[in-house]
């Protein structure tokens, strides 16, 4: 199978199209290594989107208005 037809394939059955890139400063890098280390994390990938999307709900559960 070549290259690109692999690529066309995880794309059609993946629930997730959006990809987000970032990078971190060489401090930032050995305290999340040192975390998935000590925590043992199996997935990164899925770590980090957890942590993320909780972060934001967790704001957004914040700045919910309320009547009083």
């Amino acid at each position: 199978m070549a290259k690109g037809q692999l690529s066309e394939r995880r794309t059609k059955h993946s629930p997730r199209t959006h990809r987000y890139v970032f990078t971190l400063n060489e401090e930032e890098n050995r305290a999340l290594l040192r975390y998935i280390k000590r925590y043992n994390v199996q997935n990164r990938a899925r770590f980090l989107r957890e942590t993320v999307m909780l972060a934001v709900i967790r704001k957004f559960e914040e700045d919910h208005p309320t009547l009083f």
